[in-house]
């Protein structure tokens, strides 16, 4: 709830002005049943046409003065609402994209969607409502109570009894609320997960028929979501029939005790009639307190998950250049026996990490790569490639070990520093819905000369001269209108485009031919011979050229050297060049 008030307080203003107008509204609307009160009892009995209009006139001015102050109190907590969550959204947007890999393993991608999509909307929600109702059901409440008791103490009575019954009721149940909402929003991290996988593997899910298999599976997370909705909106629902049953009996009461008093001359019937519509104001006070307690507790639970990720520690901090170890040494870049697991770096960033050692991801990797020099890394899928090139660039801090650049230690760069480094292509990269201009150039400063270079060295110039809009030509949503080949050379036109320190290609030429991915690796090195390139490929022909190969075996490095080398003295490398080169006896 912290959270939710330190995002409100930003537009205090606004919000004086929302709770002012409310306020006005509730007091406006406490004195309609008054002025009816007076009309029935004191002007009617006069027979004074005049005034009988004029006292109803007051009433619909009343009426009408409510109506525009609670529509003008409303605008504005509406307005507050949409610009605090506006404010939170973009924290959270920032604050997420700024986490590092194991934060970011530890939240999980569907939980953070449903953080920024349903946790902030049910936060919204209850700002809103906090502002319309948090001020209108007190007084609504309490003001009706303070004036039906100056009207008659008798029948005021039955309402104190009546009220802290239903209070005790909302507390009861309300105190359950917020765990139960927390499971909800968990279980739709677990929807989103499943349909997420599904929506991203759609091709293989037709390919391979599996249709009714994922949808067994969303069925499920679906089913489970939604029981733990009932249960929690069971729970939180059940004080209204309890409640409506309370206010009934009170209702009842009131006609019945008015009655005899009306007939025993002790009030008058004016009296009853506001009676009635105070008890049905003080019903809709109680009702928007519960409607707020149970606002509040889905808010407190979605609060909760944000701020979770909103105080996140900073648990990659950039190191005092002087603290770290550095190199003697004309490396470009160095892994200094190097070890690295995701399972116990997620569990220390958990705290849940016992001291039982897990089994390595990377284990002592140990190379060296001096400037303008190439690297191959091949291997076997979950060898550890991807990690190399995860730890390079910072993504995760190694266990054991040290990655220098230039004999620095990454920990002591700046992120922007360390990443203005590299030109990059991820595995399973993405092309954005925008325009080829922008998909490679990517905000950053690119000249139109450097466009057409990069495209030109990854062979994309030539597809680009067919399109009429050329480097405007829009993309569709993960490049769904361009072929697999063209993909991955306007990526790898993204990497190249700044002219990289270092240049990574983690499988960057598995949907180009022989042919094409041989002209491309010939431009580079005719363009970019100053640039250290890593190349993670699964052909060797990719690969068999660089100045060193790596050969990852479980995360350990089986060979190393050239591939002339390699040929006589890794059979694993062996096995692959003749399987791959159809050169098998």
């Amino acid at each position: 709830m912290k959270l939710i008030f330190r995002y409100m307080k930003e537009c205090w203003k606004r919000i004086i002005t929302s709770v002012t107008c409310k306020s006005l509204g509730s007091l406006g609307e406490l004195m309609i049943p008054y002025i009816l009160e007076h009309i029935i009892d004191d002007v009617v009995p006069t027979k004074n046409v005049i005034m009988v209009f004029a006292w109803g006139l007051c009433m619909i001015g009343a009426a009408y003065f409510v109506r525009t102050i609670n529509i003008k109190g409303n605008h504005v907590a509406i307005s507050v609402g949409r610009d605090c969550i506006k404010k939170l959204r973009h924290d959270l947007y920032k604050k997420t994209i700024h986490l590092s890999g194991s934060q970011f393993d530890a939240f999980s991608l569907p939980s953070l969607t449903s953080r920024m999509t349903s946790d902030s909307y049910n936060v919204q929600n209850f700002m809103v409502v906090v502002q319309a109702m948090g001020i209108r059901a007190p007084v609504m409440l309490f003001g009706g109570i303070l004036v039906a008791m100056t009207m008659d103490p008798a029948l005021a009575s039955i309402l104190c009894i009546m009220v802290p019954i239903l209070g005790t009721i909302i507390f009861a149940v309300t105190r359950h609320g917020i765990p139960l909402y927390d499971k909800v929003q968990r279980s739709m991290d677990q929807v989103v997960r499943v349909m997420r996988e599904n929506i991203t593997g759609i091709r293989v899910v037709k390919a391979l028929s599996k249709e009714d298999y994922e949808k067994k599976r969303f069925e499920e997370a679906n089913r489970t979501m939604t029981a733990n909705d009932i249960r929690a909106s069971i729970t939180m629902a059940s004080p209204g029939p309890i409640m409506q049953l309370f206010l009934n009996i009170g209702l009842t009461l009131v006609v019945v005790i008015g009655a005899y008093r009306v007939n025993a001359g002790d009030i008058k019937p004016g009296v009853i009639l506001a009676f009635l519509t105070y008890f049905n104001m003080i019903m809709m006070g109680i009702m928007g307190l519960n409607r707020i307690f149970m606002m509040a507790s889905k808010a407190t639970a979605s609060a909760d998950r944000i701020d979770l990720v909103l105080q996140a520690p900073e648990d990659q901090p950039v190191l005092p250049f002087d603290e770290c170890d550095r190199l003697s040494t004309d490396a470009h870049i160095t892994f200094d026996h190097v070890s690295f697991n995701y399972h116990r770096h997620l569990e220390e960033y958990a705290g849940k990490f016992d001291g039982e050692e897990a089994e390595n991801c990377l284990d002592d990797i140990h190379f060296s790569i001096n400037h303008g020099d190439s690297l191959g890394i091949i291997g076997a899928t979950g060898s550890g490639k991807t990690t190399i090139i995860s730890l390079l660039m910072r993504f995760y801090d190694c266990t054991e070990g040290g990655v220098y650049i230039d004999g620095r230690d990454v920990r002591s760069y700046m992120k922007e520093e360390l990443h203005k480094k590299f030109g990059v292509v991820l595995q399973n990269d993405t092309i954005f819905n925008d325009t080829l201009r922008e998909n490679i150039s990517f905000g950053r400063d690119v000249t139109e000369e450097d466009l057409w270079h990069a495209a030109e060295v990854a062979n994309l110039s030539d597809f680009i001269k067919t399109l009429d809009e050329q480097f405007d030509y829009m993309a569709d949503i993960k490049g769904a209108n361009l072929s697999g080949g063209q993909k991955q050379r306007t990526l790898i036109s993204r990497a190249l485009a700044t002219k990289p320190e270092i240049l990574i290609l983690d499988d960057s030429s598995s949907a180009l031919d022989y042919k094409t991915d041989a002209a491309l690796r010939k431009a580079i090195d005719r363009d970019y011979g100053d640039t250290t390139m890593i190349m993670i490929a699964q052909r060797v022909s990719s690969i068999m050229n660089l100045t060193n190969i790596i050969v990852l075996d479980n995360g350990k490095i089986i060979g190393y050297g050239n591939h002339e080398h390699l040929m006589a003295t890794c059979p694993t490398y062996s096995d692959i060049y003749h399987s791959q080169m159809g050169e098998i006896d």
